[in-house]
């Protein structure tokens, strides 16, 4: 592919840093390693890259207790995890990309993070997200910006962009991400790592009460290097318990398949605002349709999904602003109006101010917006077993873009063009996935989306490892990583 680079040799003071989760995990398994070696090896990367600006919160003594008490028969027992720090973790604080939160203990660690020490992950400290986990780049005015690894200049996108950004440098393996509209899936895109979006209802509880404004929309999962790594992380932290809404997913389903059945892909390039994408993506989009054809999978060119996109949009950042209505007024009442502008971003008090004005019948009527056009985007896969379309319409976009200082008119704008493929997959429950297919001639990466009807991750992973073996991925590495950089590397980008 065009702008593609010479595989780098890892260097040999770290020889864990190019390994997925699941060869880290079996070098402890083996006797190889030990957690503890895992641990200290990511927090030396960890510091050595700490201009990336991934980390929320870092307690390097707990991750090393952590990793000498773990169960060493655990399935990915000693591997280094970052947890977004929009998931209450114990032990480390809660701060949600926001000021009014920094260094506040974390609430009881729901279902999720029980999951992930289950599984043996080490958690060395939470990942960088937006305030809120609203807007698509993770440069916030509590933690600052976090790099893309590909260009310090762009940006990691957002929500996830810290736990993106970590993964693609090598800093870990694999690290918790949250999706609400795009915010697994585009940071996956713009860092060149595989993205994958459960259906809703799959995961454990993530501490998000259910009757939050936009509490149905997210789902918890993963970035990754690796299909496999993503695939067994879903197989433990999947519900099990009766009143799961959908049927827990196996070890043959998880795993990849001999030969994947013949599918039938409908194939689209305009966003849910009719816009095309930038002309390398759409270069992108065409080598992915080619691909899965020579893969024995028939395409067709479709219109993709039909919804009322300006009233999803609105209705998404209408329902945001709602859901912090309360915290405001707690605010005002303890420390008054002028307050707010110290511990709120600007972007989120404009939208917090539109909430007020519009009132509480606006809450009931944005609900309804996104269960109509959640409905309506699961038409698309009428006849088909899956799509495809680009990630996103923008090719990993400067620093400065987006910004939490940016009228939110601004804001929304680019946001069409950042999610304007990926969110009606959030609202209508359906699988999805970024898997990094292409990459620019100026060697930035380019993520291509497929979704599937809901509760079908058996589909998009048996593809996804279809994918991953005739393109591979996980070798390319940024400019900026403990693989490929030194700190010439470092300096010269």
């Amino acid at each position: 592919m065009a702008g593609e680079q010479p595989t780098p040799t890892p260097a040999p003071a770290d020889p864990f840093a190019a390994l997925d989760a699941t060869a880290q995990a079996a070098l402890v398994r083996e006797g190889r390693a030990t957690p503890l070696e895992l641990v200290d090896a990511a927090l030396a990367r960890l510091e050595r890259l700490a201009r990336l600006n991934v980390a929320a919160a870092v307690d390097p003594e707990r991750a090393r207790r952590a990793a000498r008490e773990v169960r060493r028969d655990a399935p990915f027992a000693g591997v280094p995890f970052l947890v977004k720090d929009m998931l209450p973790y114990p032990g480390l604080p809660f701060g949600a990309g926001s000021r009014l939160l920094a260094g506040r203990p974390s609430p009881p660690a729901p279902g999720l993070a029980r999951a992930f020490d289950e599984a043996g992950l080490i958690v060395i400290g939470k990942s960088t997200t937006s305030e809120f986990g609203v807007l698509g780049t993770t440069e916030t005015l509590a933690c600052g910006a976090t790099l893309n690894p590909w260009d310090p200049s762009r940006s990691p996108a957002g929500s996830s962009g810290g736990a993106a950004a970590a993964v693609a440098a090598g800093i870990v393996p694999v690290a918790h991400a949250s999706d609400g509209g795009g915010s697994i899936r585009i940071p996956a895109s713009v860092c060149g790592l595989f993205g994958l979006k459960p259906s809703r209802g799959r995961q454990r509880d993530a501490g998000i009460p259910m009757d939050a404004p936009l509490a149905a929309i997210v789902v918890d999962h993963c970035v990754s290097r690796s299909v496999r790594d993503a695939a067994a992380l879903l197989g433990l932290t999947q519900r099990r318990d009766d009143a799961a809404p959908l049927p827990p997913l196996g070890p043959e389903a998880l795993a990849p398949a001999a030969r994947p059945r013949r599918l039938r892909i409908g194939v689209y390039e305009r966003t849910a605002f009719g816009r095309l994408p930038a002309p390398e993506i759409r270069a992108g989009l065409e080598a992915a349709r080619r691909l899965c054809e020579r893969l024995g999978h028939e395409t067709l060119e479709i219109a993709g999904p039909h919804f009322d996109a300006a009233g999803m949009r609105e209705a998404i950042f209408h329902l945001f602003g709602a859901a912090l209505l309360p915290v405001v007024e707690q605010v005002r009442a303890a420390a008054g109006e002028d307050a707010l502008d110290l511990v709120l971003e600007p972007f989120t008090l404009e939208l917090v101010g539109r909430a007020e004005a519009a009132g509480p019948e606006a809450i009931a009527a944005g609900r309804a917006t996104l269960e109509a056009a959640g409905r309506d985007g699961l038409e698309v896969f009428a006849g088909l077993d899956a799509v495809l379309s680009p990630t996103t319409a923008v090719l990993p976009f400067p620093l400065g873009t987006l910004s939490p200082r940016h009228p939110a008119d601004r804001n929304l704008a680019f946001t069409e063009d950042l999610a304007g493929y990926t969110a009606i997959h959030s609202l209508s429950g359906a699988p999805a996935m970024s898997v990094p297919l292409h990459w620019t001639a100026g060697g930035l990466p380019v993520g291509m989306q497929l979704a599937a009807r809901p509760g079908d991750e058996e589909l998009l992973l048996q593809l996804a490892y279809a994918l991953e073996e005739a393109a591979p991925w996980k070798d390319r590495w940024p400019p900026v990583s403990a693989v490929a950089a030194g700190e010439a590397a470092w300096r010269s980008a």
